[in-house]
């Protein structure tokens, strides 16, 4: 978090759902993804293979008042756009972009039939028709890239064969072997996660075997938290990879409710599934025998994060409309899209309000972000420093 003032935006939605909830609310409640920052979407296959454009982040989902999603990734935009040298009017414009899409969106899905708001999607097919032709290229390559993103690719990178059997590789300290840490977990994969799933999945989970697990540093939020990751076989060149990630109570409850599931895992599981299109057919979750929660999906399956680094000005707007399209989507889906859209109304109000939020909030970023860095400047935040 202390790298830059996005690194810290990313790893800081605890004390930006606090911010959030001390200002006045909308009331108007739908599942939130929680995180929403630009970095939490992008693209995957979905079960039937096509590739769409959704949320792919959903460790503090929970209900809450809608506009706290639009004021986490219309705050990451300015962030990233500021980390990118962008004018302070290319990133309003960026704003301006994303709660437009949003508006209009909510507008279409407020039109529609329920069944029919369930069943959509934002697909590639449907960004690429909406975008010019010099920012084509960026998704098509985006999209090929993904296509390659699946267990046989990662089985090379991730794996060796040592002693005639096939393992995952150290790689320290991203990846390391813990005996003490992961071998618990593997009971707790075979039956509890197992009950977790549709019947069908469990025949095809059955198909394979465990052989190695291994655990997996991920994510800037997800630093100190148990993540492992398990390699299975069902046969040579049959392989998948699973994540076993912990996680722990949404940065949302203590401000917008406890959540009614048995377990955080649970809690995830069902908060993505009701806010993505198409989910990971292995997505599941459990309680390991220490008590912690896990929730488990595929390690990779076609999944495409942006490359903020690289971004232009008109990548952003793009990838900003692409992202509040998605939100928009998501929140129809749990909540009213026609409260939704009556409240937006049809001018620029809301756009307005949330371009004045973000820049604001990128200031309180930036402040807060030196601050951590003269804490561990001065040894009252213990840091770890990578290379």
């Amino acid at each position: 978090m202390g790298v830059s003032p996005f690194t810290f935006y990313r790893g800081a939605a605890l004390p930006m759902a606090a911010d959030l909830a001390a200002n006045p609310s909308t009331g108007i409640i739908t599942q939130l993804c929680g995180d929403a920052h630009l970095s939490n979407f992008g693209l995957f296959a979905s079960p039937e293979r096509a590739e769409l454009f959704d949320i792919n982040d959903f460790d503090e989902t929970l209900h809450g008042p809608f506009e706290w999603d639009l004021q986490r990734l219309a705050a990451s935009l300015v962030v990233a756009g500021r980390s990118r040298g962008f004018a302070a009017h290319d990133n309003r414009h960026a704003v301006h972009r994303a709660m437009h899409s949003y508006r209009a969106r909510m507008i279409e899905y407020a039109a529609m039939r329920a069944i029919d708001v369930y069943y959509a999607s934002v697909s590639v097919a449907g960004i690429l028709t909406y975008v010019n032709k010099r920012a084509r290229p960026m998704i098509e390559s985006a999209v090929h890239s993904a296509a390659h993103h699946d267990a046989l690719h990662d089985l090379s990178k991730l794996t060796a064969v040592v002693d005639g059997k096939r393992v995952i590789v150290d790689r320290p300290p991203v990846i390391v072997h813990r005996a003490e840490v992961v071998s618990p977990l593997v009971d707790a994969v075979i039956v509890d996660y197992r009950e977790s799933l549709q019947e069908d999945r469990r025949v095809l989970i059955d198909r394979y075997e465990i052989v190695d697990i291994a655990m997996k540093v991920v994510g800037v939020g997800s630093v100190g938290l148990v993540c492992a990751i398990g390699l299975f076989f069902a046969s040579e060149g049959d392989v998948l990879f699973l994540q076993v990630k912990q996680v722990r109570e949404s940065v949302l409850e203590a401000h917008a409710g406890g959540t009614p599931f048995a377990s955080h895992g649970e809690r995830v599981v069902v908060g993505q599934r009701l806010m993505q299109a198409a989910s990971d057919i292995f997505l599941g979750h459990m309680v390991g025998v220490r008590g912690r929660h896990f929730y488990v999906r595929q390690l990779r399956d076609v999944k495409v994060r942006p490359m903020v680094e690289v971004f232009t000005p008109a990548n952003m707007r793009n990838f900003a409309r692409n992202c509040a399209w998605a939100l928009a989507r998501a929140h129809a889906r749990s909540g009213d899209p026609a409260v939704l859209a009556g409240y937006i109304g049809g001018g620029g109000v809301l756009a307005d309000a949330i371009a004045t939020f973000a820049v604001a909030y990128a200031e309180q970023n930036l402040r807060d972000h030196a601050l951590l860095v003269e804490a561990v400047r001065d040894g009252r935040v213990e840091a770890t420093f990578e290379d």
